[in-house]
């Protein structure tokens, strides 16, 4: 499906920019998103990815990975019926899951680009999209956040009454959207359109991935490391070293000081000092995440290698083994940014976002849906800066407090840039046959878009 998108919003783009006499503007829309696509997102994302695949190595090599795939088994189970309960996917799984819900944008990205790497090592389909990917991106797009951290940023500089009104309606709407996503993925797996093949009849499924992998480039030295060092199956881990009274010590230390921490940040008064004027208009629980918001990145930087080595792991060596990777996933996704950010660009500026919302807005008025935001949610699954700009522009005109604004506002925290995460996580792993992965994100984006309209105007109309 991604072929047709791409090919349609590049040949719409000339031929709209032809009709529009803007055919300047298409071309020199191509040329500065191939840029901003490798100057300003992978090659600064070569150096985030680096620091964040080394860590999670760490905590791999201590052991914390299995810990908690163990903790959730149940559930994870039940959505990835074809990963291992052991396997690294699924510790690289939850923590891009705890990275969104939480905001961190920063560490979500590498996270999910280890998930889909350790993914890669199950798939015996190498260039076509497995369910356990499919799934994956799907609670990505549509991910419960609890805090729409930008969102209510660009309210609170805008002077609204009371920016953080839009968390209650964001948690409710990805809900919405999280439950659509995950439903549409399971059903479209089963269609005939997006039902994966048979395999090979004669050989495993570990045979079947090396062959395949191997015919496409890869060697099969690299492989074979890659299927021994992700996969419990084969091969045991090295004995890591038991905890010691020292070491229990320590960690109690390290936990009572992150829970002072804690309170600092969140509710300074219990420690008698003076909290500020815009922590006092925050309820507990905005001031409970937006905490543990702020304290997560130091706390997993600092609590992964301090683990690890208590565990007696080389804590360095490790983390420089897990960084290498980081740089070579970004040059992989180089071409496959270009691709998505040129004709998503050329689009734009060809007037096509204008023109659908002409064409859409009779249809929209009978239904009752703000003609407003219709540029907006065109433009969400394209482009999160578009889209922030739109957003924007939407609170400068309407106001901050008004409907039409915190309805934005809660758009921006419910749905994702869908061709964006795409393009980066597939082309991660030389995904080229997405399968159901691009309707299931934009049914979820769709599905968020109507909640946020429809709970707002229940909160706020």
């Amino acid at each position: 499906m991604l072929n047709y998108i791409w090919l349609g919003l590049v040949v719409a783009a000339v031929l709209i920019g032809a009709w529009n006499d803007t055919l300047g503007a298409v071309s020199a829309a191509a040329f500065e998103r191939a840029e901003y696509a490798v100057m300003k997102l992978a090659l600064p994302l070569a150096g985030v990815m680096a620091l964040w695949l080394g860590v999670m190595r760490l905590a791999e090599k201590a052991g914390l990975i299995q810990v908690m795939a163990r903790a959730l088994r149940p559930v994870m189970r039940r959505l990835f019926p074809e990963v291992p309960v052991e396997h690294p996917a699924m510790g690289s799984m939850l923590m891009n899951m705890a990275a969104n819900i939480l905001g961190l944008s920063n560490a979500a990205t590498p996270l999910g680009i280890r998930a889909m790497k350790d993914l890669e090592t199950l798939n015996p389909r190498p260039g076509v999209a497995s369910n356990a990917m499919c799934t994956f991106l799907a609670i990505n797009t549509s991910s419960i956040q609890l805090i729409p951290a930008t969102a209510v940023a660009v309210l609170a500089v805008a002077h609204a009454t009371n920016a953080s009104s839009i968390v209650g309606t964001a948690i409710m709407a990805t809900i919405c959207s999280t439950i659509a996503g995950i439903t549409a993925v399971k059903l479209l797996e089963k269609l005939p359109g997006y039902r994966l093949p048979p395999l090979k009849t004669g050989r495993s499924r570990r045979e079947e991935a090396q062959t395949d992998q191997a015919e496409s480039g890869m060697q099969k030295a690299e492989i074979e490391e890659r299927l021994r060092t992700s996969s419990p199956a084969n091969g045991e881990s090295p004995a890591l070293a038991p905890l010691n009274w020292l070491g229990w010590l320590a960690l109690a230390v390290f936990g009572g000081i992150f829970c002072w921490a804690f309170l600092r940040v969140g509710f300074p008064e219990i420690l008698g000092r003076e909290a500020s004027a815009e922590l006092l208009k925050q309820n507990n629980f905005i001031r409970a995440v937006n905490a543990v918001s702020l304290l997560s990145i130091p706390l997993l930087l600092s609590f992964f290698p301090l683990y690890a080595s208590l565990r007696k792991v080389k804590v360095y060596e490790e983390f420089v083994e897990g960084a290498k990777e980081g740089f070579q996933t970004a040059v992989m996704i180089m071409p496959y940014l270009v691709a998505i950010l040129v004709a998503i660009g050329m689009f734009r500026e060809a007037g096509g976002i204008a023109m659908l919302t002409n064409l859409l807005k009779p249809a929209l008025d009978a239904v009752h849906f703000p003609t407003e935001l219709l540029p907006m949610c065109l433009v969400r699954p394209l482009s999160g800066s578009g889209t922030l700009g739109l957003f924007s522009d939407l609170v400068k005109e309407f106001g901050p407090d008004s409907l039409l604004a915190r309805t934005a506002g809660t758009i921006y925290g419910s749905t994702e840039t869908t061709f964006y995460v795409i393009a980066v996580y597939f082309g991660a792993v030389n995904v080229r046959r997405t399968r159901h992965a691009v309707p299931a994100g934009l049914i979820a984006d769709a599905v968020g878009i109507v909640a946020s309209v429809v709970i707002c105007r229940m909160m706020f109309g």
